[in-house]
């Protein structure tokens, strides 16, 4: 595999201050990337340029609210500045918390879908025209296997990523002869800050909740193991790939 698969490439990255945004940025400035990593975590977004620095790479940054159009498009502009273009999108933005269905309020609902599914509309409508002044340019954001299989006690949560999921294919069609791919990674469990908020509670009913969990119990994945399904649908050697949900979950679909 080439160390240099992005060299000359432009990505933006959501999500970037920890867990599979951060891993993402890594990867992808490792390999080449010039990388403008967002996040409403300053000092964590801080770190993940610093981490890119250190190790040689080419990564600059700083606060997006990507539920916020405004934002978005102030920080897309920074990023097109900064480098000159974009070539890659990264949404790996994300939210969730699993509760009853009845403790689920309008503002819950409104945050989990603001960030989750109105972020990737707002960077992808933001980042468009930038992205199709160069064939080959493409469009990764992060769903999850809850977009493909309903979870209980995550309704909200499921609706937003199984939407960024039909977005998603949308937008593949939309602009294949246009030279730009869209696709989803969908990972099932994955260490990262966002686990806390998805361990099931005492008073959950166990028994709608099997299906939650791979095979082997205990078996997690790391937030590099996603950055490097990101990379590969990033990467020209994915050049027929546009449209999918490529899952990494260990077999729990399966």
């Amino acid at each position: 595999m080439s160390t240099a698969r992005f060299k000359d490439r432009i990505a933006y990255i959501t999500g970037a201050a920890s867990g599979i945004g951060q891993a993402a940025a890594v990867r992808l400035a490792a390999e080449g990337a010039r990388v403008f990593a967002v996040d409403v975590n300053e000092e964590g977004v801080q770190q993940t340029v610093d981490t890119i620095r250190e190790n040689g790479g080419t990564a600059d940054g700083g606060l997006c609210d990507v539920s916020r159009m405004d934002a978005v498009r102030a920080s897309i502009g920074h990023a097109v500045e900064t480098y000159g273009g974009l070539h890659i999108l990264v949404n790996a933005a994300g939210v969730g918390r699993m509760m009853r269905f009845e403790e689920l309020d309008e503002a819950e609902w409104h945050r989990i879908i603001g960030i989750n599914l109105n972020g990737p509309f707002f960077t992808t409508r933001v980042a468009i025209d930038h992205l199709l002044k160069e064939r080959g340019s493409n469009i990764v954001n992060v769903a999850s296997i809850a977009g493909v299989r309903g979870q209980a006690y995550n309704a909200h949560y499921c609706a937003s990523k199984a939407g960024l999921l039909n977005f998603t294919r949308a937008i593949a069609l939309e602009f294949v002869s246009r030279g730009l791919r869209a696709n989803c990674v969908c990972p099932g469990g994955v260490i990262t800050p966002i686990l806390q908020h998805f361990i099931p509670r005492e008073d959950f009913d166990q028994s709608v909740m099997a299906y939650y969990f791979p095979p082997v119990p205990g078996l997690m994945g790391q937030p590099e193991d996603i950055a490097n399904v990101i990379a590969f649908l990033a990467s020209d050697e994915a050049r027929m790939v546009n449209g999918v949900t490529m899952v990494a979950d260990f077999g729990v679909l399966a």
